[in-house]
This record gives structure tokens, C-alpha cells and sequence, in this order.
């Protein structure tokens, strides 16, 4: 099976890479197949749906008046529901290769036009009758339920197969033994007798091929609009990966494309971690095991933060900067800023034993420090390169706090205010230790801090 769905998911590729005339990544294309395998099984329902409708009015209803020849319908409806749930669970089952499409339509309109034959059969008519059969609507719609596959080549091999049946049907009732049918020119001899009109079997052919070739048309233009509508929603989802959901979602869902110098300043609250020895460590391991060890510590970080309301701000080598109530307005943000301080430490410690496996020499230590106070959220950069971001004092100072735990000896800090507004915000945890004007590095005035890890 794995076999199977590898050559199908390959056999797409090409065709839509060749289809559109460029190369769409493989996330798009995957996702692309999945929609067509989705659309092909919705054919095959719907159209179970139709015959089933028809199958069921037939069966239920009293057999027409005049009905005295055989009658072959009950056997081609068995035949075409039991061929649409194998193609149903097929599609279940399996990519369903072109060849398999191409004889589906085939024997849907074979079936059908099948069904419309055996009218002059049951009813004991000359053959022209069942050209006037109300049946043959259904080739229009097996037509327009192509449509749900969004590949115009499906709908254009209906139609023009739908073409060719009505063609060979017209053609088989002119070439039978006519008996008291003939060929007329009058439109009300030919709706009140068994003779074949020309013009009107040309207005049906001309029909099924004008709605064929408006509908490939109409979904050849459609498809392009599918494939950028999926390139931009796995775009979208890719772009979540890059930033936090709560910026992904203010980005994708604004009404105006965010520019470089939109700002807003707001009171906030940021977190700064950073790994102890981090660098000097590294230096002396393998890439591999450092990538590994970091991985493993951002993920933890990650989690905590954003189980705590964060959003990740950036990524700086080990450093993590992360903000709470920067996207979204918090009434919370400082509590739910300095609990994340004091969670992501402990979670960070808590990996030794999977960075010692992984091939750090020694446990895995981090430093946190956390600062409130407004701050300009918005977009940097250029028109072609952009970058969402925070600036202002608290950030700098998130940063220089967090220099600070190296001196102190401490693993989580904040200043006094930050952590009396926490407090005023529901953060319950009664300090660790109060340090009252310490001398922080870079920072020209003394500071109170607070210790909460």
C-alpha cells in the first residue's frame, strides 16, 4: 500500500508541476493531492446518491403504463451501484490512477446510455422513442459532478464521452429496422410520434458540448485559484511555525498588508532566558550534539512560555525573548510573565538527563529575568523584508536583569515593580529573596530586585 500511494503522490507531482508550468513545492502538492482524493470520493458518493434516488423511485413507483417488453433496468442499476462502491471503497483504499478515472467515466456513461436503450425494449417502441427519454438529463449532471475534482480534463472527458454515447444512440436508432418511424421535419409531428428530428438531436449534442467546454473552461480558471488559495493556506501554516499564532493570525487576517514603522505602544511584559555556559560549552562538542541539546531546550521553553500565554518573540542562539501582552491586549501579563520565568528554569533543569544522553558534558542551566512596562509593538524592516518585534526600556532591561543572575548567583530575577505589579495581577508565589539596590551592568541606576527561582 505504502508502495502504491508513493508512486500516486508521484504521478501528482508531475502532473501538476507540468499542468502549471512550474515547480510547486511538495508540501503544496501533498496537499493538493489530498483535496483531489477527498473531491473523488465526494463523486463517487454523490453519484451512489443519484442512481440510488433513481433506483429507489423506480423500484418503489408502479411500473409505467405501456411497459410490455423486458425490462433491463432493475439489472444496470444493480450493475452501476455495485460498480460505484467498489470505486467508492477503492478510493479509500488507494490514489486512484488516471486509467481508473478514465474507465470510471466510460462506464458511467456506457451504463447510463445502456439505460436509456432498454427504454424502447421495456415500452416495445422503435428505437427513435427513447431518444425522447427525460434520462438523458443525467449526462449533464455525471458533467457537472466532475466539477468537484477541480481538474478541467475530467469534466472535458465527460462531456465529450457524454457526446459520443447521445451520437452513437442517435446513430444506432437511425440504422435499426424503422417500421412506422421515419425521419420528420415537423416539430409537432416529431413531439407526437416515434420519428426522429435532426435538428433536435443536434441541439442536444450542441448542449452537452457547450456546458462541457463552459464548465472546463470555468474550473480551468478555477484551478489556478485553488492552487493559490492552498499555496497560501500552507503558507499560513507555515508561517505559524515561524512566528507565534497569535502574530501569524494578526498578519493573515489583516485588512491591510502590515508595512515597515506600524506601531503600537502598550504596557507589556517580556521575558528573557539564556542558557549558563552555553556558548563556551559548545565550542568544544560537535555541530550535531549542540543542535541537539538546543532543540531539546527550546522545545521545553517553548511549551512553558506558551503555557503561560507567551508569545516567542525571536530566537538569539540560546537567548529566547519572549513577550506577554505584546499581540493581544493581557490584563495578566506581568503574573503570567513571572511564573514563565520561574516554570521555564525548573523545565530546563529537568532536561539533564536527555542532554547528558545526547552528549552534553554537564546539566543544562538557564537564566530568567522578566520586566514590565510600555512598549512599542510593531514591523521593521524593509518592503521586501520584514520582522515583527518589541522596543523599549523593558526590553532592555528583561535583557540586563537577566545578565544579572550570573552575579547574584540566582536563576530567575525581576525588578520590584514588575513583581508588585504581578502580584496586583494574581501572581501568588511569595518571593525567594529580596536584593535592594543592587548594581545591575548596564544599567545606570540602581535597582530593587526580586528573586523568584
Amino acid at each position: 500500500m505504502g508502495q502504491v500511494t508513493a508512486r500516486g503522490t508521484s504521478a501528482i507531482r508531475r502532473l501538476w508541476r507540468s499542468r502549471l508550468g512550474a515547480a510547486l513545492p511538495s508540501r503544496v502538492l501533498l496537499e493538493i493531492q489530498r483535496r483531489e482524493e477527498q473531491s473523488e470520493r465526494l463523486v463517487g458518493w454523490i453519484q451512489l446518491l443519484l442512481v440510488l434516488i433513481f433506483g429507489a423511485f423506480y423500484l418503489l413507483g408502479a411500473r409505467a403504463e405501456g411497459a410490455r417488453g423486458a425490462s433491463f433496468t432493475t439489472t444496470i442499476l444493480t450493475i452501476y451501484i455495485v460498480f460505484t462502491l467498489f470505486r467508492v471503497w477503492l478510493s479509500y483504499r488507494r490514489v486512484l490512477p488516471a486509467w481508473f478515472l478514465v474507465t470510471s467515466i466510460i462506464a458511467d456513461v456506457g451504463l447510463l446510455c445502456a439505460l436509456i436503450v432498454s427504454f424502447h425494449v421495456e415500452y416495445d417502441q422503435p428505437a427513435a422513442f427513447y431518444l425522447k427519454a427525460p434520462t438523458m438529463i443525467y449526462l449533464f449532471i455525471f458533467i457537472s459532478v466532475r466539477m468537484l475534482r477541480f481538474d478541467p480534463r475530467f469534466v472535458l472527458l465527460t462531456g465529450l464521452t457524454a457526446t459520443l454515447g447521445w451520437f452513437m444512440l442517435v446513430v444506432y436508432a437511425l440504422n435499426t429496422d424503422m417500421g412506422d418511424m421515419h425521419i420528420t421535419h415537423n416539430y409537432v409531428e416529431y413531439l407526437t410520434s416515434n420519428t426522429i428530428l435532426i435538428g433536435a438531436e443536434v441541439d442536444r449534442g450542441i448542449a452537452l458540448l457547450g456546458v462541457t467546454f463552459v464548465l472546463t473552461l470555468a474550473l480551468y480558471r478555477a484551478r489556478s485559484v485553488l492552487v493559490d488559495a492552498i499555496s497560501g493556506q500552507t503558507a499560513a501554516a507555515d508561517l505559524r511555525q515561524f512566528f507565534a499564532s497569535d502574530v501569524a493570525d494578526s498578519i493573515t487576517s489583516a485588512e491591510v498588508m502590515p508595512v515597515a514603522g506600524m506601531s503600537r505602544t502598550h504596557d507589556v511584559s517580556i521575558l528573557f532566558v539564556d542558557l549558563r555556559g552555553f556558548t563556551a560549552t559548545a565550542a568544544a562538542l560537535p555541530g550535531a550534539t549542540v543542535m541537539a541539546v538546543l532543540r531539546l531546550y527550546q522545545e521545553a521553553a517553548v511549551q512553558t512560555i506558551a503555557s503561560h500565554g507567551g508569545q516567542i518573540d525571536k530566537f538569539m542562539g540560546d537567548g529566547i525573548l519572549a513577550t506577554f501582552g505584546a499581540v493581544q491586549d493581557s490584563i495578566t501579563h506581568a503574573a503570567d510573565a513571572v511564573r514563565a520565568a520561574r516554570d521555564v528554569v525548573d523545565a530546563v533543569a529537568e532536561l539533564t538527563p536527555q542532554v547528558l544522553d545526547a552528549g552534553w558534558p554537564g546539566p543544562l542551566r538557564a537564566g530568567a529575568a522578566v520586566s514590565s512596562g510600555p512598549v512599542t509593538v510593531g514591523v521593521v524592516g524593509s518592503h521586501n523584508r520584514l520582522e515583527f518585534t518589541v522596543i523599549g526600556h523593558a526590553v532592555n532591561m528583561a535583557a540586563k536583569l537577566e545578565g544579572a543572575n550570573k552575579v547574584e548567583s540566582t536563576r530567575a530575577l525581576t525588578d520590584q515593580k514588575t513583581f508588585a505589579l504581578a502580584v496586583a495581577q494574581g501572581y501568588d508565589a511569595a518571593p525567594l529573596r529580596r536584593l535592594p539596590q543592587r548594581r545591575v551592568a548596564g544599567l545606570s541606576d540602581p535597582v530593587d530586585l526580586v528573586v523568584v527561582a
